[in-house]
């Protein structure tokens, strides 16, 4: 089981040996120490607690039967747990978008620009109707402005491009879900 906390830095690309170009994401991963091993018959489920700087703390859940024979208390992961051109999972919290229209939250077109249109250009447009499929109310899941981003996002076709030990930083191929700052868990398939 391997895992780790840290902080997405920035995008950039590298090149490979035959100068191939890889767009990645930054991320500075921590020393991350083990603060707590719960165990199948003291806890009735078998995670390793890790604690990254001095408020973060996370648990990664082990597969039911593995154990967590490998990792004590005070123990420290470190970013050489890591291999290039492993997949990795990758969840963080997306960017936050603010309240934003049908267009931009969901692409919609809007409405003709010409025609009689006055101040409807970029509106819904209907959203019920009597005697239709929601019998005369706003059916469930009727897509509309709202609060966009700022969700929780979890990618799993991420691969490590390059490791760096001595700076403690990941590679990692393609864009990562948040902000430059927002905390990442990174953790191998």
């Amino acid at each position: 089981m391997k895992f780790i906390i840290g902080q997405k830095e920035k995008m950039t690309q590298v090149f490979d040996g035959q100068g191939r170009v890889f767009p990645v994401t930054v991320v500075k991963v921590g020393p991350v120490k083990v603060t707590a091993v719960r165990t199948k018959e003291k806890d009735g489920y078998d995670a390793i607690q890790v604690q990254y700087g001095k408020n973060t703390k996370r648990e990664f859940v082990s597969e039911p039967g593995t154990g967590n024979s490998e990792l004590k208390f005070g123990d420290e992961v470190k970013v050489g747990a890591f291999a290039e051109g492993e997949g990795v999972v990758i969840s963080g919290t997306s960017k936050g978008r603010g309240f934003q229209g049908v267009v931009k939250r969901h692409g919609f077109h809007g409405g003709p620009r010409t025609h009689g249109q006055k101040h409807s250009e970029r509106e819904p447009g209907a959203i019920g109707g009597g005697g239709g499929r929601a019998g005369g109310r706003v059916a469930k899941g009727i897509r509309m402005a709202g609060r966009q981003g700022n969700d929780r996002v979890t990618l799993k076709t991420v691969k490590v491009i390059k490791v760096d030990a001595e700076e403690g930083k990941l590679y990692l191929s393609g864009s990562i879900p948040g902000r430059r700052g927002s905390l990442l868990t990174i953790t191998a398939k």
